[in-house]
């Protein structure tokens, strides 16, 4: 009497774990590239939130806040001289404090501006550092 035995054989079974590993480790990459934009656009939002709230705190107060006062000064009335006359209750934005840009790092206020622009917001990507390309590269509100 043959006693057929069933099943998968090692070989078989080693076949469709590599092709699982494949198929991971591709749409892996795929969802980080995605995560990655995501984060750039989120910055991107964010810095052009805060320029509209400058603007509206340059027509309140008739100039923007001092480096010194920095972004904070759009969600608390700066307490550091010059203060605003004219400061909304709430403030310009929806929260008590800045938010981090997307990579847990601060965004950067300028003033003045380079090329003789009243500001500068920036957020220097993901390394934190300034320059860098892709992901890493700096995201400004002079170039949105």
């Amino acid at each position: 009497m043959n006693a057929r035995q069933s099943g998968f054989s090692f070989i078989e079974i080693l076949v469709v774990v590599a092709i699982i590993s494949i198929l991971a480790t591709t749409v892996g990459v795929s969802v980080f590239k995605w995560i990655e934009k995501a984060n750039v656009a989120k910055a991107r939002t964010q810095i052009g939130s805060f320029n509209v709230a400058l603007q509206a705190y340059n027509v309140d107060n008739g100039r923007f806040p001092t480096e010194a006062q920095g972004l904070a000064a759009l969600c608390v009335a700066p307490t550091v001289p010059p203060e605003p006359k004219n400061y909304p209750d709430g403030g310009y934005l929806d929260s008590l404090t800045i938010p981090k840009d997307p990579w847990g790092n601060d965004y950067v206020y300028t003033v003045p501006g380079p090329g003789g622009k009243p500001y500068e917001i920036s957020s220097y990507g993901r390394d934190g550092e300034p320059g860098g390309e892709g992901s890493d590269a700096d995201i400004s509100n002079l170039d949105l």
